[in-house]
């Protein structure tokens, strides 16, 4: 309409408004130009605005599915969306859906699994400390100590593969967060690790704040968390003489640090990935305690971080918390 009431405005203009009588041609001409490029250049400022503001909600579409983590399977919004893409934004919705049904379904089956395991496990555990409390021939011994050691082997998996099954569940943990002083939880947990660290002649020491340190979090997947990264410093940490806790407050976060012989460099974009064992890797595991590190800091929205040899001398594995917030049941969009 604004085209038009424009074109008709110059031509009554042209027509009414001037006298003919004393233009040449060449003043005509000049004239119809100038209305002409005006007119071409109203036409195409409009579509220009029209074409960018049908492309703004593709591009807050885009921009949210480009900041999504790769394990968010909450169906998109579909608040301002043009009206032409919201039947595609309602198909990959229920896409998303049956994704996340088809893998809670299948951790659950894991846990499931690792929990019937547990009791047969249990019992073959205590068979084996039975006979090894009683007087046996050294091969029969030998044979019931090699039982035993794997039958621990499978039930520390089985504890492992259940943490990561409820690790990954990551709106079901938000439901049960609740608030801790980060420093005082970890002087109270990595108490619990001084014998361990003593058994293997390893001195274990604490750095943090007299005052709180304030994150939302559930207490006995972080305990997991924690007893994890120590663990892994135990087992791995050939050669090393301590292992140093540091808890700050701004941000919140802690890390676990040793002396060892670190991690190699080609080792290091890797570690955090399930059942990834280096080859150079002499001590016996299943390749999931780290995994588990990485799962539980995801569904607490913290972020990990890995220093090794040549950059620190030993290995350092930092965990940095989003702080306290306002509820446990928060999506990623708040």
């Amino acid at each position: 309409m604004a085209l038009v009431a424009v074109d008709l405005t110059v031509t009554w203009v042209i027509t009414s408004r001037i006298n003919l009588a004393v233009w040449v041609l060449r003043d005509i001409f000049w004239m119809m130009l100038a209305g002409q490029v005006l007119l071409v250049a109203l036409i195409a400022w409009v579509l220009v605005s029209g074409v960018r503001s049908g492309l703004r909600s593709f591009n807050a579409l885009s921009e949210e599915i480009r900041e999504r983590s790769i394990d968010d399977l909450q169906p998109l919004r579909v608040d301002g969306v043009a009206t032409e893409i919201v039947p595609v934004v309602n198909h990959i919705n229920d896409l998303l859906l049956r994704l996340n049904a088809s893998m809670q379904a299948q951790k659950r089956f894991i846990g499931s699994a690792a929990h019937q395991l547990r009791t047969p496990l249990s019992g073959l555990k205590l068979e084996c400390e039975l006979m090894l409390a009683g007087e046996l021939p050294p091969d029969v011994r030998q044979r019931a100590e090699r039982i035993k050691a794997v039958t621990d082997r499978m039930i520390r998996l089985g504890q492992q593969l259940l943490v990561l099954a409820r690790a990954d569940s990551t709106l079901a943990v938000r439901e049960s967060f609740q608030r801790i002083n980060l420093a005082e939880w970890v002087r109270e947990t990595a108490g619990e690790w001084v014998p361990a660290a003593l058994q293997h002649k390893i001195e274990l020491h604490l750095h943090a704040p007299d005052s709180p340190v304030w994150i939302d979090g559930d207490p006995l997947l972080l305990e997991e968390l924690l007893g994890n990264l120590i663990d892994n410093a135990l087992r791995y940490g050939k050669g090393a003489t301590q292992i140093t806790l540091h808890v700050t407050a701004n941000p919140p976060s802690f890390s676990v640090e040793d002396d060892g012989p670190g991690i190699a460099l080609v080792d290091q974009a890797r570690v955090f990935e399930a059942f990834y064992r280096s080859d150079s890797a002499t001590t016996e595991g299943s390749g999931l305690g780290l995994a588990i590190v990485r799962e539980i800091a995801s569904a607490h929205g913290a972020w990990l971080s890995l220093s090794s040899r040549p950059d620190f001398e030993g290995t350092r594995i930092g965990v940095v918390f989003p702080g306290p917030r306002k509820g446990a049941n928060l999506s990623r969009h708040d």
